[in-house]
């Protein structure tokens, strides 16, 4: 059995089980009423971000990972289980001992231990690490990364999720739909990536040049609103089909023997794949870790399931040589409260919780924060989800004190209110 559900009713059942597929495959998370925009106020040059190829990881533990059982381990207190904490690659570095491989990397990596988002609900939570905003329609980080990361040679979107859900979340809010999330459910490809065979090249050709025309005249009396986000949809898709092989080839058996030869393993090959093509933003989801009972058995699982195929691909890019331009975060909505409850499980904590980052522009084996003994409360430099989005965009380059430039009107990029954390970038 599996756990892959929220906590909506079944989801705090002890029993897990397999979730239907909400949506079809390669369905584009579009803005109805999206609109193409300018540039940052002050960009970083472009030419220097195409040569250095900057890019993002995201590794997303859905459901609110314990920080207790993975970042911040409190053995031997009132409320640190049962799991021991285990020496690192890094001197005084101690992370859980469901992490072994992650353990030997964390030289790659710091750590962020003193996050304080006060959310503790679970889409709340997640729009708030996204977005960096605790309200408002504001793009993603993914979107972000699109829109002033992207070349725009390249043949794939620039963002793409990995994931077993459809999803048809509004991640570009008004950076335009070109600059929307791509889903992508598991490894399978998107339906219909080749012209039917009733059709030739100079036919296909020509039904593109009747859209195009026929778009131009309604643009004349119309706003380009609509038709802005039905060409997204038919650019998204061109570009799909260009590069259609990396979803035909076999992969390796010594991949899988790597990485593993479930969902989760073949997730991150396919991110390995989509990133040494240059995917921009690369988001990888990981469900399972509402435990609001039996917490421990079920991060034994998935921290079990989640710790190798993980270091390999931490492997696989830093020998690649990309990891110093790819910004790694492994981030959840929340943590998990430090109390135990009556089910064996930990409930929704946006309190005191932890992340783990490195690669682009992060200094590495770095702990920034402290919570106390029992975990309650953050004892030192505390930070948000502000203060975390201001960090990744400066890891990779982008101001994130300047605006985005929407028809004249200057939006922040991040939250006025929020910073960088200085000492983690190098």
């Amino acid at each position: 059995m599996r756990r892959d559900q929220d906590c909506n009713g079944v989801d705090h059942m002890i029993a897990r089980r397999d979730f239907l597929v909400g949506t079809a495959a390669g369905a584009i998370g579009m803005t109805a009423g999206a609109i193409g925009m300018g540039t940052l106020t002050s960009p970083l040059n472009a030419a220097t971000l195409e040569k250095q190829q900057k890019r993002v990881l995201q590794i997303y533990l859905q459901g609110g990972v314990s920080q207790l059982e993975s970042w911040d381990p409190k053995p031997g207190t009132q409320f640190g289980g049962p799991f021991q904490a285990i020496p690192t690659s890094v001197p005084g570095m101690h992370i859980s001992e469901l992490l072994p491989h992650t353990a030997q990397r964390m030289h790659l990596l710091s750590i962020v231990r003193s996050i304080n988002t006060k959310i503790s609900d679970h889409r709340q939570g997640m729009l708030y690490m996204e977005k960096g905003r605790r309200a408002g329609e504001f793009p993603y980080l993914g979107s972000v990364a699109s829109k002033y990361l992207a070349s725009a040679e390249s043949n794939l979107p620039g963002y793409i999720h990995i994931t077993k859900r459809g999803l048809t979340d509004s991640t570009a809010a008004f950076l335009g739909a070109s600059h929307a999330e791509l889903a992508l459910e598991g490894t399978d490809p998107p339906e219909n990536l080749a012209v039917p065979d009733s059709i030739d090249q100079s036919a296909d050709e020509a039904r593109e040049q009747l859209r195009i025309q026929f778009n131009r005249r309604f643009n004349q009396q119309r706003s380009r609103a609509l038709t802005d986000v039905y060409n997204s949809s038919y650019e998204q898709a061109a570009k799909l089909m260009k590069r259609k092989e990396m979803f035909e080839r076999n992969v390796a058996e010594k991949d899988l023997d790597r990485y593993g030869r479930h969902d989760f393993g073949r997730h991150c090959l396919l991110a390995r794949t989509l990133l040494e093509n240059d995917a921009t933003c690369v988001k990888v989801t990981h469900h399972g870790y509402d435990t609001h009972a039996e917490n421990f058995n079920f991060h034994l699982e998935q921290l079990g399931e989640f710790d190798q195929p993980f270091s390999m691909l931490l492997d696989d890019l830093h020998e690649r040589g990309m990891l110093e331009s790819t910004l790694v975060i492994v981030y959840s909505e929340m943590g998990r409260t430090p109390q135990i409850n009556t089910k064996y499980g930990r409930d929704h904590w946006g309190t005191a919780w932890s992340i783990a980052l490195g690669g682009c522009g992060i200094q590495p084996e770095a702990i920034i924060g402290k919570t106390n003994q029992d975990d309650t409360k953050v004892t030192e430099r505390e930070v948000d989800a502000g203060h975390l989005f201001h960090t990744y965009l400066s890891a990779v380059g982008l101001d994130s004190t300047a605006d985005h430039d929407v028809f004249g009107r200057s939006i922040p990029i991040g939250d006025p209110a929020a910073e960088p954390i200085k000492e983690l970038l190098s």
